[in-house]
């Protein structure tokens, strides 16, 4: 029934709420009014009769005394009056019947009880018993039983009330026709709200508005629909909004995007992965991730997917090959996470990136980074490998390799000829050569500019010895031809064994260089074995030793700079005149002289980053020490030949005189002779571009070279220093002499003033005087001491024996 009801419609609810109030009120109405209606018959009824009983009671006291019967019954009759009564009985002291009288007119025939001393007055259906005592001198001398007939005041009753009922229900009625209008005041704006409930959810048109029809309650209720609708479409708005954000997203996002169920079966997958697999949508959702996984990288797939579940709080990523329908094979890099839902549920998301390129960029790039780009053979540092991995293969199995260090001969000449495009051509040719002529499991390498190294395994000495003549024979007979040209090379070789006691790949390398570079010093075109006990290679190894040395000491500021006097011969020379020297400050604090070093440092492209120490410091304390360029006439400073062709030298200088505002004519750099002319070219620049600044320049060790005179024309130096060679023995050698003797004169004639060296006495000084030359240095004159101790020396020394 309630069922029944839930389910009407809100006008007929509002019906039968109307017509159960108004059936419920009729009902309540009718059955109070004849509850009451009786209860009022019967209270009155009861009341009346008893104080009949009573009255007639009164007036029979006599009779019961004086047991007149007949006045008994004359006093009944007075109850016989009410139409109601239809017996009345009088009873004596002794409770029985005294005297009693019937109606005639009764169709019921009543009988008076024959006792009645438990009775009371009461209510026997339609029947009323009255039953009241006869009282004389507060003692009961008898009682007075009446009978009414109540069913014809019942009656009357019953009709009066059906008639009210009747109206009422006429009343009811009426109101309910009047009350029906006021119903539809509240279901039609309801009915119209339900309509627009239902438009809106049919067409999900969210635009649409309930209309307001009055300001009540429903007038509230319709604004508050329409408030929420607004906020309801606003908010689809930006819901339908966030969702085109997120699918395209979701959608166009360039990596791949896969939603997996525990098993690996794709739930849900992006365009971009759809696109990249090559296979509609409907055949993808279903299938196994693992169907389009490289068989070498399902392994590993698995890992990852174990990865998550163990770590699900973590991000997993791992590369793998991913199979596309269309045969293609790409590498991914996916990045993974498990994925706890509301209902329980677990899924996993796979994030691939496509990294083809990067991986190919990547392994082009590791393929550069281990391969020389020119030849295409392995470089120094995957040779460095290499060696590493035979040294500790040489050391667990105790197998002997050989490390073979190849440097060409003359291939500077096709350099300079020909062109670095010839070079290079020929370094390719020669790359292929050697791929060819060694064996299988032998590795070649372009170590850097003309050097190549081979490593040769599980191999003696003298089989690589062998091989290494063999090689050296292919390539002193091999052509190479250039625009109509033929050239020839040659290649020194050095071995270093490789066996159970090698130290380390480095000490290895340095071995055979050493050795290759003991090959070119014994004539160039063969091999030479590294032995620990040849003097030529611990002398090589000395020098190698000092590069490190060099490097550190000049971070560390381990130089130091000495100054030796040289002063004018036949005239007074106002100021200092010294040459800058340097030594090394060793851990012991000992100084080394220059000729430990200076081979060192000109053999391993060290000494123009000595000179550049020397300029700084030098400079930094002529300015640091007070009055110093004051006194200072000259200073001379020396460059080595790499200096003159190093380009960035000459804007370091530049750079060192503005910074310590030095005058430049009192700075003269030095420069040997066999320098400016193994760097002629280089050197008559730059010598003429620091002239210009306003340096001086002198050339060192003159006389040395068998050409000087002829280059001495293109050099324009300011000083020749005669080579001390030549001064020393001038006293006892008249070749010396004459030699001495002419380059001063030659250099007069150039208009260039002449220093002689290695003056250590004073006959050797004054014999100088004589022929004319105008400055002296040597030991007789003053030996090296450090620039803070450089003194003014007069112009007639003491000179030593």
């Amino acid at each position: 029934m309630n069922k029944l009801i839930r389910n009407l419609p809100i006008g007929q609810k509002l019906l039968l709420i109307l017509l159960f109030s108004s059936a419920s009120s009729l009902l309540i109405a009718g059955a109070l009014l004849i509850i009451l209606e009786t209860s009022d018959f019967q209270r009155s009824i009861r009341d009346d009769l008893s104080v009949f009983a009573q009255l007639v009671g009164n007036r029979s006291t006599a009779a019961l005394l004086f047991n007149d019967k007949n006045l008994a019954e004359e006093n009944l009759a007075v109850l016989h009056a009410r139409p109601e009564v239809n017996m009345s009985c009088i009873y004596d002291a002794q409770g029985t019947v005294f005297a009693q009288l019937h109606k005639n007119n009764s169709n019921d025939h009543w009988d008076c009880p024959a006792w009645i001393s438990a009775q009371k007055t009461h209510f026997e259906l339609t029947h009323l018993v009255v039953v009241e005592p006869i009282i004389d001198e507060d003692a009961s001398i008898g009682s007075v039983y009446i009978h009414a007939d109540l069913s014809s005041g019942y009656w009357h009753k019953i009709k009066f009330t059906g008639l009210t009922f009747l109206v009422l229900t006429g009343v009811s009625i009426l109101t309910f026709f009047l009350s029906t209008p006021l119903l539809k005041l509240i279901s039609e704006p309801i009915n119209k709200l339900l309509t627009t409930v239902k438009l809106i959810g049919d067409t999900q048109d969210y635009s649409v508005r309930a209309h307001k029809v009055n300001n009540d309650e429903l007038g509230v209720l319709v604004d508050a629909f329409n408030t929420m609708i607004t906020m309801v479409d606003n908010q689809n708005k930006a819901l339908m909004l966030a969702k085109n954000g997120y699918r395209a997203l979701f959608d166009d996002n360039p990596t791949m995007i896969f939603n997996l169920n525990q098993l690996g079966v794709i739930v849900s997958v992006n365009h971009t992965g759809m696109k990249q697999i090559s296979l509609p949508m409907q055949n993808l959702l279903g299938s196994s991730i693992f169907d389009f996984v490289h068989i070498d990288d399902i392994g590993c797939v698995h890992q990852l997917l174990e990865d998550c579940l163990l770590k699900p709080l973590q991000v997993h990523k791992q590369d793998f090959r991913q199979m596309c329908y269309n045969d293609l094979i790409i590498w991914v890099r996916a990045t993974a996470k498990r994925i706890e839902h509301d209902n329980g549920e677990m899924s996993f998301l796979l994030v691939c990136e496509d990294i083809t390129e990067t991986r190919q960029l990547n392994e082009k790039i590791a393929y550069q980074a281990s391969h020389d780009a020119l030849t295409g053979l392995g470089n120094r540092s995957q040779f460095e490998n290499h060696v590493k991995q035979a040294v500790a293969s040489a050391q667990a199995d105790r197998l002997q390799h050989v490390l073979c260090y190849l440097d060409l001969d003359q291939f500077k000449i096709v350099n300079d000829t020909c062109g670095h495009l010839a070079g290079d051509e020929l370094l390719r040719q020669l790359g292929d050569l050697f791929k060819k002529n060694i064996r299988r499991h032998d590795y070649v390498s372009r170590l850097g500019g003309d050097e190549f190294g081979i490593l040769m395994h599980d191999c003696s000495v003298q089989e690589a010895f062998v091989a290494c003549e063999k090689l050296r024979d292919i390539v002193r007979d091999f052509q190479f031809a250039w625009e109509n040209r033929s050239f020839s090379v040659g290649v020194s070789i050095g071995l270093s064994a490789i066996t159970l006691t090698s130290s380390n790949a480095v000490d290895i390398l340095k071995e055979a260089d050493v050795a290759c570079y003991a090959a070119k010093n014994k004539g160039r075109n063969r091999v030479h074995v590294y032995r620990p006990d040849d003097e030529e290679l611990a002398m090589r190894q000395g020098e190698m030793q000092w590069v490190e040395r060099i490097r550190q000491g000049l971070t560390q500021n381990r130089f130091c700079l000495y100054g030796q006097p040289i002063i004018a011969i036949d005239h007074y020379d106002e100021g200092l005149h010294f040459e800058t020297l340097v030594r090394f400050v060793d851990d012991n604090g000992r100084l080394i002289p220059p000729g430990a070093f200076l081979p060192a440092a000109e053999r391993y492209g060290l000494a123009s980053a000595i000179d550049r120490w020397v300029i700084k410091q030098l400079f930094k304390w002529m300015v640091e020490k007070e009055g110093f360029l004051q006194n200072l006439a000259v200073c001379s400073v020396n460059l080595s030949g790499a200096s003159l062709s190093d380009e960035t030298m000459l804007a370091y200088i530049y750079e060192q005189f503005d910074t310590w505002k030095i005058p430049p004519h009192k700075i003269c750099f030095e420069v040997t002779e066999t320098a400016a002319i193994g760097n002629l070219s280089f050197a008559t620049n730059f010598i003429h571009q620091l002239q210009f600044k306003g340096c001086l320049f002198s050339l060192d060790d003159f006389g040395s070279g068998l050409s000087s005179f002829a280059y001495l024309k293109n050099l324009s130096v300011d000083y020749l220093k005669i080579d001390g060679l030549f001064v020393k023995d001038m006293l006892e050698d008249e070749v010396d002499l004459a030699m001495v003797k002419s380059i001063n004169e030659v250099g007069h004639v150039m208009k260039k003033k002449t220093v002689a060296e290695f003056v250590e006495n004073e006959k050797i000084f004054n014999l100088l005087k004589t022929l004319g030359v105008d400055y002296a240095q040597g030991y007789g004159i003053g030996k090296p001491v450090p620039l803070d101790e450089l003194t003014v020396i007069k112009p007639f020394p003491v000179l030593l024996t």
